[in-house]
């Protein structure tokens, strides 16, 4: 009896470890090694992230005569960069860089050439675009970003629906705040990803839902209702893109995306409840979406984005500050280049005396690190000021 209650209690303390990349849990740091467990159909540990915040990539591949690793975690002058693995007498290649900032980070593989994931990783990134590998860098405790065991967590729904615009079923997630109650009435954001993105990006690769459940419990943002549409309207690569995808963008929130929301969940069906924002051109979709419905929207959000203000020619108008509740553009601190958009528009909004917020921060580019941390930091805490 005793040696069973021994192995059940072994068993049991088993259970509560996190093997490597297990997905038993939501982890906050599921690629650090806590029982030497190779990832199931994988021959190696990779990545295997250390305490010290170092990182180390493993390949088996006898016959490959150069690996490169290359990724997100390389910003500013190393944009771009290309790390060399080295190759042992077995075929193993491994490479060991760092310490790196704690963050979610996207990387590859270049095998001999050819742009690949790291084939042991079980967590892979995916989009309409090709698949990416996923690197957790932990820190100390959960981030920002992770989702808390002593926080209350808001639930997502996804809903397909019938288009006109489009003349297909399309999908849309709806965010409800933990403790939502169809009795009483939220404010909406309606959230969008950028080229070549999916539905779910913001919630699969933004951990959007648990920086909402975490600023709701800390205090910092209003509950809320967030809608993820499918921004994606014509296909991406289409010459005219731009052209044909915006006005029918505007049409979609019109004519579908809008009615159904709010004749499915408990909404203020007012301008002033009503926010739109995206990231890179689901921002330019916002500034060209939002100012084109001002009966419809009061807050808007510009993330690493910006389109040419004659686009948006409400912004001429003289008194397009009594109709603008929050206008936040924000960006990345490693943006460059044709990248800096925002900060242009921030400029001559400026100049036309036209309230706007511009915050640059965080330790990314134009990527999730940047989005994350500006819905973190100050976009979801400065929406709502003005309701009651």
């Amino acid at each position: 009896m005793k040696k069973y209650v021994l192995s059940l209690w072994m068993v049991l303390c088993a259970i509560t470890l996190s093997a490597q990349q297990s997905h038993v849990n939501i982890d906050w740091a599921p690629q650090k090694n806590t029982e030497n467990i190779t990832p199931f159909s994988s021959n190696v540990i990779s990545p295997e992230v250390h305490d010290d915040n170092t990182v180390t990539f493993r390949l088996r591949a006898p016959k490959a005569q150069e690996v490169l690793l290359t990724g997100n975690m390389f910003v500013g002058p190393d944009a771009r960069k290309r790390v060399p693995f080295t190759k042992d007498a077995d075929g193993l290649w491994t490479l060991t860089i760092g310490p790196l900032t704690p963050e979610i980070y996207f990387y590859y593989f270049i095998i001999d050439g050819v742009q690949n994931v790291d084939p042991n990783n079980t967590y892979i990134g995916h989009a309409a675009m090709p698949a990416f590998s996923i690197l957790h860098v932990h820190g100390k405790e959960p981030a920002y970003y992770d989702a808390k065991p002593d926080v209350p967590h808001g639930s997502l729904t996804t809903h397909y629906y019938y288009s006109e615009v489009t003349k297909g079923v399309r999908d849309m997630i709806v965010y409800t705040p933990a403790n939502y109650d169809p009795k009483k009435k939220y404010p909406t954001l309606y959230l969008m990803g950028g080229s070549g993105d999916l539905t779910e990006t913001w919630v699969m690769h933004g951990k959007a839902n648990f920086i909402l459940d975490n600023l709701i419990a800390e205090g910092k943002a209003k509950p809320m209702i967030v809608v993820f549409p499918n921004d994606q309207m014509v296909t991406r690569n289409h010459p005219q893109h731009t052209e044909l995808a915006f006005p029918l963008m505007e049409e979609e929130y019109r004519k579908s995306i809008i009615p159904f929301v709010e004749s499915h969940y408990s909404v203020i069906k007012d301008r002033h409840a009503r926010a739109i924002s995206g990231l890179s051109m689901g921002g330019r979709l916002s500034q060209y979406v939002g100012f084109r419905c001002l009966d419809l929207f009061a807050n808007f959000g510009l993330l690493s984005s910006a389109i040419d203000i004659k686009e948006t020619p409400a912004l001429y108008e003289k008194d397009i500050n009594d109709k603008i509740d929050y206008l936040f553009i924000g960006g990345g601190t490693y943006e460059t280049g044709f990248m800096a958009r925002h900060e242009t528009l921030h400029k001559e909004l400026d100049q036309m005396g036209i309230k706007n917020e511009l915050y640059v921060g965080g330790n990314g580019a134009h990527d999730l690190v940047t989005w994350k941390h500006l819905l973190y930091y100050r976009f979801l805490p400065g929406l709502w000021k003005n309701l009651k």
